[in-house]
Formats: structure tokens, sequence, C-alpha cells
């Protein structure tokens, strides 16, 4: 009975803790305890975690891992299961920070990190990691290419794991390398921007879903040149949204060939 007792006593003490920190974005479970068992999307982030798992390295024994935009630290988690010998989280959420590092304590994972960090000062960490997960952030973020630079200059070693809010078809457009500037209006289509397919990026100057951190929604073109342009390669997409990428050389030089030559001021172009 004084056992049952004191295991009561310490469920109560948990829940409590863990209300405490709430709300809780991310649902985790720790000691029996879900975090968020009333998320709109159903148990978040795990059912989605579920269908592109298989697509990482099952062993991480020995590697580096950064997540940035860590929130409570479910991948952060995930990656500390799958042996990862360091694990690193950074965002610029206290709350966020407090429940990743109550959640690693409490699942026995005290070695975790967890720092206050933005995505546009990744530099500041003066090292690169085997693993980077950048997972639902992109589409929050002001200045979302020069993140991809950022992480990719700055703490990509090799494998990046990408997400993020996708709008649009999911069709791809092969756009060659140049267009003319201009095109006959009964060229058909007349430009390739015209293309829904086309690489597009869709801003958001107000809300999305009661957001306004939601700034941007690319189409799947949009994403997938991005990853490209900052100098990721894509390996695999287990999911819509999601992509395993590789750092690539950034191809920066084989777009600019001869430097541009702009007209004179005041000349006719």
């Amino acid at each position: 009975m004084r056992m049952a007792t004191s295991a009561t006593k310490e469920d109560g003490a948990l829940r409590r803790a863990i209300e405490a920190l709430g709300p809780w974005f991310q649902n985790l479970r720790i000691g029996g305890i879900e975090t968020a068992p009333d998320h709109f999307l159903g148990d978040y982030p795990a059912f989605k975690f579920a269908r592109f798992e298989p697509a990482l390295p099952q062993d991480l024994t020995g590697k580096t891992v950064l997540d940035i935009g860590c929130n409570a630290g479910f991948y952060s988690l995930e990656m500390k299961r799958r042996g990862a010998a360091e694990v690193l989280g950074i965002d610029t959420d206290d709350r966020y920070l407090a429940q990743a590092r109550f959640a690693a304590d409490a699942l026995g994972f005290s070695d975790m990190r967890f720092e206050k960090l933005s995505v546009y000062d990744v530099g500041a960490l003066g090292r690169r990691f085997d693993l980077v997960i950048f997972m639902g952030v992109l589409y929050h973020l002001r200045h979302p290419l020069l993140a991809l630079d950022l992480i990719r200059e700055h703490v990509a070693g090799d494998l990046m794991l990408f997400q993020t809010m996708q709008r649009g078809p999911a069709d791809v457009l092969q756009v060659p390398e140049d267009a003319p500037f201009h095109v006959a209006a009964t060229d058909q289509p007349p430009t390739y921007f015209d293309n829904p397919a086309y690489p597009r990026m869709h801003f958001i100057e107000r809300r999305y879903a009661g957001d306004w951190t939601n700034w941007w929604a690319p189409n799947a073109a949009c994403s997938q040149a991005m990853l490209r342009a900052a100098g990721f390669s894509i390996e695999a997409q287990p999911e819509e949204e999601v992509y395993l990428c590789r750092v690539a050389p950034v191809p920066y030089a084989d777009w600019m060939g001869e430097p541009a030559v702009y007209p004179a001021r005041g000349s006719k172009p």
C-alpha cells in the first residue's frame, strides 16, 4: 500500500511539473504521461515521424546532431535514442527550451544540451555536425534562403533532415538554366513563371492558420530548388514535405559564368 501511495504521489508530482511547463506543442511521453494528449493534429509529431524515420540512419553511434528549432526536443530525443554521442537543440523560445531540458532529464538523457540561439546565429557555434535537423522552421522565417545558406556555410557537416510547410502543386517543373527576357505574346505558355510547377514561394503578409509567424509557403519545386541553391543534394523524400539532404557544392559558380555587363547610365539598353 505504501509503495502504491508513493508511486501515486510521484505520478502526481510529474503531472503537475508537466502542466506547469505547458502548453506543449509536441506530445512527448514522460513516465507514462503525455504532454499534449489533446493536440489538434493528434499524436504529433510521433505519427509524422513514423512515416519517414526509416529514411534516417538507424545507428548514430558516435555522431553529432544539431536540432534547429528543437521545440520540446522530440527529434533531439529520437536521435539520442539512436545512439548519437552528442545532441544540441537550439530554439529562441524559452518555454520550449525549458520543456526540452525537463524532458531530457526526466527520460535519462541529462547529457543533452539545449541553448537559446537563432538559426541566423548558428555561426557562433563554431563547428559542424554530422546531422542537422531543420524541421518546421523555414516557413516561420522572414529570410528563409539566408537561413539555409548559413546552415550550409557554418554547421552542416554531412546530412540535413529538412521539412517545411508546402502549398501548391507537388509537380516540379524542370527549369532551364536560362530563359529569354522578352517572350512573344503568342508563345504558350508565355513564360515559365505562369506554370504552377515553377519554383514558387507564396508570401503571407498577415496570418496563416491564425499564426502571424507563418511568413512563407513554398511549393514543392521551390523547396527543392532552394535546397539545391544553398548547397544540398536531395538524397530522399520519404514524405511529401520532408527531405533528407546531403552537403554538396554550392552551385553559385555554375550560375554566374561570365560577369554580367550592365549598360552605362544614361545609355539606351
